[in-house]
């Protein structure tokens, strides 16, 4: 599914304008982004949580080359995933 595809589903589920909901959608991603750039976490019980974590400078190898890299320090985004949503994906996965 791709963002137009959510959005489409997002209008049919709340009886919304495609519009209004690409605008949800829209403050919605915003607001996620916001949160995790100033390195806060979300939490959606159930569902899942959003974090950053640091990753530290390392050095590395050019697989090409086999030269030593430095690899700089940066942040990542992880996803834990929520109960309700992992059983909710293992009962579909079951039925198949």
């Amino acid at each position: 599914m791709n963002k137009e595809e959510l959005i489409n589903a997002l209008s049919v589920k709340t009886d919304t304008t495609k519009v209004d909901s690409k605008k949800h959608l829209d403050a919605l991603l915003e607001v996620i982004q916001e949160v995790l750039v100033k390195g806060d976490s979300l939490q959606l019980v159930g569902f899942g949580t959003y974090s950053v974590s640091e990753i530290k400078a390392r050095e590395g190898i050019n697989p090409q080359t086999r030269e030593k890299i430095k690899i700089p320090a940066s942040k990542r985004v992880k996803f834990a995933v929520g109960k309700q949503l992992k059983e909710a994906v293992n009962k579909k996965n079951s039925k198949k």
